[in-house]
């Protein structure tokens, strides 16, 4: 399962093994590239036998080093005197190992080095769904000068194997390396893979990393390596399109979805944002290019839409059938306007924000025209071809979108958290019209405060803990009112009164919502939860993150900073690299999180949302066109000095002490920083 595993990532490119190093032809082991596995197994033996596994330690996002020992050889004593590094790197085209046996014994050692390796070119669809690993036309491999080539449809995988002696066999080969290492003395021998995909739709980006890693003091000692390993996977997830390849964004997830997700690729460059406008700007223009024109059900484009996925071929699964590059989401559209408002805010250059703006006003535009189909003033989403997603919010599996009984809703569906996106991306739309000296600035501010009025005279619910937002509006325009984390993204849009954003922050940590741990997608004491179910109880990092910034934002420190600790407690047990989702099992039941099986690990989301922690924890709001900084800082995690944060291009540095009390700072560009409690 892929919680059990290593994973070395250099995107499009990543490596998942044992914990031993072994990579075997089982489960989600490989070496991927974008959608193929181009590495099915890579297993080291020495005289025939594998050596014992002592530890394994990662070297940053790309890169780990196994240790183990080779009780057959060296000196007769109960101590190991003979064992191998194996350090592996994954890079943007492939890998390199280098494999040392050290001889720490009193005698020489003769021994051979073998590599069984193979390449088995599945879709990675197939191995997520446990389907047969073998292509309806296994490829053979052909020898070369020192090593073997793999080819099939514009894709070809070149082994090298220096100084080894081959043999091929079936589908894979046998690499084998006589080797004598004279006492007290080590050897290094090495291999490689790499790749050529003449047809992939995303390629590595050319460009050098545009962010840095934050330097943080804290008294909590959590947060510094919590901060520094997310933004380490979240730089190795930078991608682009092979039509774009100046423009980077980041690919939604290792190692199901290494490549453009609309929603995904967004609120990851959102979160971002405080460590610069260069990834929010290349995600802008890569979705923008490929922005709908035409009105396709089959790949459900429309004039105006955000493209929600990008893949190098069909998928085909059970009853869903997805083209390369497919439409299905309704929240990507009025999110991109979010976006491009807030890197605007965080200081993106303005030429850069103005030519994007007749994209801005399309994607505006396809929420009246196209984003309500029913007329009814919500967005609303339906499979109209009946082979796509069924569900088109974040929460995209088919029994997400619950009532409280259990009972699944009847699309098409209108969900709580899209009427907040489109309520911010009319106001923020309106607002870059106005900046810009472009028309239908208030026709937008008249469409948000009309989708205020309709929201809170519809959408909102009783239990016997009080008021609170359903989850959806059905087919029938009823209610769907199983208690969901979707509430949490309602905080930072604005569309919520003083009262009701206070009722939904009491809500959200509610211990039928929060695990301890984070913000559970569906509350406890609803009839479809359970903690391991994808959408229905699990606990998500990203969507904990947005409700902790959107607590912030709101005024509502106290319920943010008790959420913040539950995920820092949670990026502490996962050693910084939080998944995609885990289990919403009770912290008090259960003192660490439970993994979900299939979690992606890296994910883009979930590493950003350590940068959203940080900003959280620092109240952290700039306006760069105001020339205004806020700065509402918590306690949470006691005193906080930040250095290597971006705002406008230009250094941001902050210090807080142990009471949320500003100590220093410097900031760029004449920048004026508020503090709304202390001046």
């Amino acid at each position: 399962m892929l919680h059990h595993l290593v994973t070395c990532l250099a995107a499009p490119c990543t490596v998942l093994s044992g914990p031993d190093g072994q990579v075997r032809s089982t489960g989600a082991q490989g070496g991927f590239v974008a959608d193929l596995r181009v590495l099915s197994e890579a297993v080291i033996r020495f005289d025939g036998a594998e050596p014992d596994p002592v530890a394994t330690s990662m070297v940053g996002a790309g890169a780990a080093e196994f240790l183990s020992v080779v009780r057959s050889l060296g000196d007769p004593t109960p101590d190991p005197t003979v064992w191998l590094r194996r350090r592996r790197r994954a890079e943007v085209a492939g890998l390199l190992e280098n494999l040392t046996v050290v001889n720490r014994s009193g005698r020489e050692i003769s021994t051979t080095l073998g590599l069984r390796v193979a390449a088995d070119l599945v879709e990675i669809e197939r191995v997520k769904a446990g389907l047969p690993d073998q292509p309806a036309s296994p490829v053979t491999p052909a020898a070369t000068r020192d090593g073997m080539r793999y080819a099939s449809a514009g894709v070809e995988v070149l082994f090298g194997f220096p100084g080894a002696r081959m043999d091929l066999a079936g589908h894979g080969a046998l690499a084998e390396w006589p080797i004598v290492v004279p006492a007290r003395s080590e050897l290094t021998v090495s291999w490689s893979l790499s790749v050529t995909d003449r047809g992939a739709a995303v390629i590595p980006t050319p460009a050098a990393a545009t962010a840095s890693i934050p330097r943080i003091s804290a008294d909590d000692r959590r947060l510094a390596p919590f901060v520094a390993t997310s933004v380490a996977d979240l730089l190795a997830l930078r991608m682009s399109l092979a039509a774009q390849p100046a423009e980077e964004f980041v690919a939604a997830g290792s190692p199901w979805y290494l490549t453009l997700f609309g929603r995904d690729s967004i609120w990851a460059a959102r979160m971002a944002l405080p460590l610069g406008t260069e990834l929010a700007a290349g995600t802008l223009r890569t979705l923008a290019a490929l922005q709908g024109s035409v009105i396709n059900l089959e790949t459900d484009e429309q004039p105006g839409k955000i493209l929600h996925e990008l893949r190098r071929s069909t998928t085909t699964l059970a009853h869903t059938v997805l083209p390369p590059v497919y439409y299905g989401t309704v929240d990507a559209t009025p999110l991109w306007v979010c976006l491009l408002a807030d890197a605007w805010r965080w200081g993106m250059p303005t030429d850069e924000v103005r030519a994007l703006l007749p994209a801005m006003q399309r994607a505006l535009a396809w929420m009246v025209d196209h984003g309500d189909a029913d007329g009814d003033g919500f967005l609303d989403y339906h499979d109209d071809f009946g082979r796509g997603l069924a569900n088109q919010g974040w929460k995209d599996s088919d029994d997400s979108v619950r009532f409280a009984d259990g009972t699944i809703a009847v699309g098409p569906v209108a969900l709580a958290e899209v009427q907040g996106y489109a309520y911010e991306a009319a106001r923020a739309g309106a607002e870059l019209l106005d900046a810009f000296g472009l028309p239908d600035a208030d026709r937008w501010r008249r469409f948000a405060d009309e989708m205020a009025e309709r929201f809170r005279a519809t959408f909102w619910v009783s239990d016997e803990l009080g008021a609170y937002p359903a989850l959806a509006l059905d087919r029938d325009k009823r209610p769907v009112d199983a208690p969901a984390s979707n509430m949490g993204h309602l905080l930072a849009t604005g569309i919520l009164s003083d009262e009701e954003a206070e009722r939904v922050a009491d809500r959200l940590v509610d211990p039928s919502m929060s695990s301890g741990f984070g913000l559970r997608t569906m509350a406890s004491n609803a009839a479809g939860y359970s903690p391991l179910s994808y959408h229905c109880g699990s606990v998500w990092p990203h969507d904990t993150a947005i409700a902790i910034h959107g607590l912030i934002k709101a005024g509502f420190g106290e319920q943010a900073t008790e959420l913040a600790r539950g995920l820092l407690a949670a990026g502490a047990a996962f050693e910084g690299r939080l998944p995609e989702l885990f289990g919403g099992f009770a912290a008090a039941d259960l003192p660490v999180p439970v993994p979900y099986p299939a979690s992606c690990r890296p994910q883009a989301w979930a590493a950003a949302s350590a940068v959203v922690m940080l900003q959280a924890f620092l109240g952290l709001e700039p306006d760069v066109p105001a020339g205004v900084i806020r700065l509402r800082p918590t306690t949470a995690v006691g005193a906080l000095s930040v250095t290597g944060l971006r705002v406008a291009g230009a250094p941001f540095d902050v210090s807080i002490d142990s009471s949320g009390a500003l100590v220093s700072f410097a900031a760029g560009h004449g920048l004026t920083i508020h503090d709304r409690r202390r001046v």
